[in-house]
């Protein structure tokens, strides 16, 4: 293979990756969603993750009631999974994304922001933690 050929397919084969991490910061929302609580007391929100994201990436619950977090996939061949690792606040799991919804359920038990985060990552490449696939929940008294 002709040396300039092979500069030419890295670059080629970066650009996907260079692609979605910039995809993922327009996905970014600029405002927390808000857990709507139904009449059972139960606070649900749904998360979808992707490219580099997770939306919404701030969510803002209420501590010391249950929480069901509804999380899928965006379509796409890319493993994905959603972690947090909060267990003195009650919020510790570690949940693939698949194409099929999953309800996490837990209940906060301390006012705070907790980071949730994917952590995937390809061999050479940064985690999608560092390509920005993180948020936040916050938890209000």
């Amino acid at each position: 293979m002709k040396r300039t050929a092979r500069f030419l397919i890295v670059p080629a084969l970066l650009l996907p990756l260079v692609c979605q991490a910039a995809a993922a910061q327009e996905n970014r929302l600029p405002s927390p969603a808000v857990a709507a609580a139904g009449q059972d007391g139960v606070q649900r929100i749904e998360i979808v993750g992707g490219s580099y994201f997770f939306k919404p990436n701030h969510i803002i619950v209420k501590a010391n009631a249950p929480v069901q977090l509804k999380v899928v996939k965006e379509s796409g061949l890319m493993p994905h999974n959603i972690v947090m690792s909060s267990p003195d606040a009650g919020m510790d799991f570690t949940v693939d994304l698949d194409d099929v919804p999953r309800v996490i359920s837990f209940t906060p038990t301390r006012q705070g922001r907790y980071p949730f985060y994917c952590t995937e990552k390809f061999p050479l490449f940064p985690s999608h933690r560092e390509n920005g696939m993180e948020g936040v929940i916050e938890v209000l008294p």
